[in-house]
């Protein structure tokens, strides 16, 4: 039941797509990155006290999943599992009108046992959707992978065999006709790209690595070097990047020992900040610009405190902004890894950040919404409630001068009223 509030109603990832400016087709929005310009984004909500600030609808939401919204045409497209009975669930994705939140249609894609290892802090519809403004691709690890047109109609399937731990995580980028998905499960780690048309496998490139845990939930970030593409890929014990349209590895930096890898890169000022998952996080900077092992030769800095396990980085105008999963914010000079400051947000992490118009925002794992200053010198700006304290693992999506924030079961939109 939709809860209405108020009547009011650089591109890194270098491959060409038919969506307009102000769609936020992907996991962390067009560029990748949770980057956006243009807008002008609320720095206060609120929906505590019966009397809601700048919340323009809340829409209740059936079924489970911590994707993040995507918003196209004028609809928001998002993934669920919902339980058909108690031994099986429901793998589907539902659009909703972008300025009523009211539902227009859902399609199941998939169905499964129910009894899939999965943890606390994951679902069976992780993934964030992509969209390259004709059709729909929603991947649930090794459960399937669909393209789907705008309205819903199931255009191919494909099935790609690898064992989870913990469940799926990792979302689909696009370069060029490819679909480049990280399977990174607990019996075998490679790299797949899938034919946009028809979901048969372009190619299929197996990560050279022995990892004690082999499972990593990261989503390529397609970025482009010296004329080059290049999917930069983030698994157990090493990132890699390869050629998405061929599946050939360009570069690789070894961090043995890490593992459970889910945040996506960032790329700016020349760099590529990677973070490296559990036992110990740290934070690489890699200059992408080489060829083979590159760990002894490419690695500008690295940082080991306070670096998150979950959240992805934001870079904005030289300088890396991070938050780490028990809240500690830190802003790096993206340039030499010189800590500018480090403060305590409170709190714990899940959701990526975004930046936008000079402003950070960031999203704890009850909802809250912290605004900071995208400064050198820290300053916070708003704090901000949905007031259910409902877990909350998605990130932001951006809509125009509004956010979208999903809960666990219900998805607002934030903006001026």
């Amino acid at each position: 039941m939709r809860i209405p509030f108020s009547v009011g109603a650089i591109v890194l990832s270098l491959f060409v797509l038919s969506v307009s400016g102000e769609d936020w087709n992907e996991f962390r929005g067009p560029t990748g990155q949770g980057e956006v310009s243009g807008v002008s984004l609320p720095v206060q909500w609120d929906d505590t006290d019966g009397d809601p600030e700048n919340i323009l609808w809340k829409q209740q939401l059936d079924g489970l999943a911590w994707s993040s919204p995507i918003v196209v045409g004028g609809k928001i497209y998002m993934t669920f599992a919902s339980e058909e009975d108690e031994d099986s669930l429901s793998l589907q994705l539902i659009a909703l009108d972008a300025e009523t939140g009211i539902e227009l249609w859902r399609r199941e894609l998939w169905t499964h046992s129910d009894d899939v290892a999965m943890h606390k802090k994951n679902s069976h519809a992780s993934p964030t959707p992509i969209c390259d403004g004709e059709y729909l691709y929603a991947h649930f690890g090794p459960h399937g992978t669909a393209c789907v047109t705008l309205d819903g109609e199931i255009v191919w399937k494909q099935k790609l065999e690898y064992k989870p731990v913990h469940g799926n995580g990792g979302s689909p980028a696009l370069a060029d006709g490819v679909l480049v998905i990280c399977c990174d499960g607990g019996d075998q780690q490679f790299v797949v790209g899938l034919d946009r048309d028809n979901g048969d496998i372009r190619w299929r490139t197996d990560r050279e690595t022995d990892p004690k845990k082999g499972f990593s939930f990261s989503t390529p970030l397609v970025i482009e070097v010296n004329g080059q593409q290049q999917a930069v890929c983030p698994g157990s014990d090493a990132v890699f990047a390869y050629n998405p349209i061929s599946g050939e590895e360009i570069w690789r930096v070894d961090y043995p020992g890490g593992y459970s890898v889910t945040p996506r890169p960032v790329f700016g000022g020349g760099l590529v900040f990677v973070c490296t998952g559990f036992n110990k996080p740290k934070l690489l900077a890699i200059d992408p610009t080489g060829n083979g092992n590159v760990t002894e030769t490419h690695l500008r800095w690295s940082a080991d405190r306070a670096i998150p396990h979950s959240p992805s980085p934001v870079y904005f105008e030289d300088s890396l902004y991070v938050v780490s999963d028990k809240g500690i914010a830190t802003c790096f000079d993206a340039e030499s890894g010189e800590v500018v400051w480090q403060e305590r947000l409170g709190g714990n992490f899940s959701a990526s950040p975004i930046v936008s118009n000079g402003k950070l925002y960031f999203q704890d794992e009850t909802g809250t919404g912290i605004v900071l200053k995208a400064s050198r010198e820290f300053e916070e700006l708003a704090r901000n409630s949905v007031g259910s304290s409902e877990r909350t693992f998605a990130s932001y999506a951006v809509d125009g001068d509004s956010i979208l924030l999903r809960s666990e079961s219900h998805l607002y939109r934030i903006g001026q009223n």
